[in-house]
């Protein structure tokens, strides 16, 4: 047992650093025999233990954090994933989510892997402090998905949108810059928050989703009667209607389905388009 003294504001202090238990920091300090390096690596440890306890456990809820660059030229999305809405809904779980996000946006890793590699602070890596936070939660968390769009100065800009409190977010990236199109681009990010497009055209669907929806689409057409002639151009009208559907720029606008939103962001500026989104949400 330690004999060194504990005192209320070193335990307070390794608190505010790790925001773990009052108890449990006093228990990682008198463990460390008052070194405070050595008290966060008792804490990590104890995280690493329950991580592996509960790596079978399901983490659906949790947050999902959206953010661009000042010159909204970059941005990034993250999924912080928890295992209970009550650890979700916790501010310092939100912060938690969106400094790990403000890391990533700073120097856009590719991958996931590559953020949790990336310094939290001098004493530990993203990835050591998501472990940490585990012992400190109780529960499992972790980065569940990272993703993010580039542009380059002058070709375009990057539009943020979360969806229903932190539940779901969006980044679409616009070919121009500009203030006028922030609300353009907004209401597009909506519009795949809402619609859930799987590509931005027609090009971008993958050649086994094409094929399967044709193939479905035949198989319609033979069990409806349609004579043989014409088999190959029903299930091509089908798969077009599918395209119009599930593509973005090809989807009817929500605020107006009139048009499409490939229409209506034409309707702003006729160069107006976007070059890419990318959508995450929980579950």
């Amino acid at each position: 047992m330690s004999t060194v003294k504990i005192s209320a504001a070193d335990v307070k202090k390794l608190r505010d650093q790790t925001g773990a238990g009052m108890m449990d920091c006093k228990k990682a300090l008198s463990e460390a025999d008052g070194d405070f390096q050595k008290a966060i690596e008792v804490l990590r440890k104890k995280g690493q233990k329950l991580s592996a306890k509960r790596a079978d456990r399901q983490a659906k809820e949790g947050v999902v954090i959206a953010l661009t660059s000042g010159n909204r030229n970059n941005g990034v999305l993250l999924r912080l994933s928890s295992e209970t809405d009550f650890v979700a809904k916790n501010e310092d779980f939100i912060n938690l989510a969106k400094s790990f996000a403000e890391i990533a946006l700073k120097n856009l890793p590719d991958t996931t892997e590559a953020l949790l590699e990336l310094p939290f602070d001098s004493s530990m890596s993203v990835g050591d402090k998501v472990t940490e936070q585990v012992g400190v939660i109780g529960e499992k968390i972790e980065i569940a998905q990272y993703e993010k769009l580039v542009t380059a100065a002058g070709e375009g800009q990057v539009i943020p949108y979360i969806h229903m409190g932190y539940r779901a977010g969006v980044i679409v990236a616009l070919n121009l810059e500009g203030p006028q199109f922030i609300e353009p681009g907004k209401d597009v990010a909506m519009q795949v928050a809402a619609m859930r497009p799987i590509a931005l055209d027609k090009d971008g669907v993958d050649e086994s989703v094409v094929a399967k929806e044709i193939e479905i689409g035949k198989e319609i057409a033979i069990k409806e009667g349609k004579p043989e002639a014409i088999i190959e151009k029903i299930a091509m009208g089908k798969l077009n209607k599918f395209f119009k559907e599930n593509t973005l720029l090809n989807q009817a606008f929500v605020k107006d389905g009139k048009m499409s939103v490939g229409d209506y962001l034409k309707s702003i500026d006729p160069k107006l388009t976007i070059t890419d989104f990318k959508h995450v949400e929980l579950g």
